[in-house]
């Protein structure tokens, strides 16, 4: 039995939950507004997309997309299967990236994985299953999660946008580690991937992003 995603409307039940137990995330919604869903469609070229997105800025991953998209005409299992990892490194991706897609648009194609059914997992599942994958670590899963999946409880840590919201938004002395930022995290359960969206709205609104 599949989670139920978060939406439109259960993204406003759980802020106003989220905001009436932590008065710092209500400030960040008052001066700000709510933050948008983030949905992706959950599939293949999300999940490429969310790797290119490793410790790279968004724009750079956006780039590197568009060059994957123009090797290869479509981000699909098939299509990207068809072009070498050469030829993935010679349109800018790098050799690790090159590697990472490669082999998972191998393991869709040979059917090793099917990301269809994901949605229909616990979260801890989904996780497992993706962390086996060469190139997919435990951010990369969490953000599949919460982003394509859209569950409502989960917290990725390792985020460093995240890390400096939250420094900035409890006045932190330092950027917290990934154990502060989760103990911190487990006080807004069951709606983590909610206060994950306002912490990152204000990241993008207050020019956190160029501290």
């Amino acid at each position: 039995m599949g989670v139920e995603p978060l939406s439109s409307h259960s993204l406003r039940v759980a802020l106003a939950e989220i905001v009436a137990r932590d008065h710092d995330l209500a400030a960040v919604v008052e001066r700000f507004g709510p933050p948008p869903l983030w949905a992706r469609r959950p599939g293949f070229s999300t999940l490429v997309r969310i790797i290119l997105e490793q410790q790279v800025s968004l724009r750079s991953a956006a780039a590197a997309y568009a060059r994957l998209q123009a090797v290869a005409g479509r981000v699909t299992p098939a299509r990207v299967t068809s072009v070498s990892e050469r030829d993935l490194r010679a349109a800018g991706l790098t050799r690790q990236k090159a590697a990472y897609c490669h082999g998972l648009a191998s393991a869709v194609v040979a059917g090793g994985l099917d990301l269809g059914r994901l949605d229909r997992l616990p979260d801890d599942e989904v996780r497992s299953i993706l962390v086996e994958l060469p190139g997919i670590g435990p951010w990369t899963a969490d953000i599949y999660l919460l982003i394509a999946l859209r569950r409502p409880d989960v917290w990725p840590s390792g985020d460093l946008a995240l890390a400096r919201a939250l420094q900035g938004v409890k006045r932190l002395r330092r950027v917290p580690s990934d154990d502060h930022m989760s103990r911190i995290a487990r006080t807004w359960a069951p709606w983590r991937a909610v206060a994950a969206r306002v912490l990152w709205h204000f990241y993008l609104s207050s020019g956190r992003r160029t501290a």
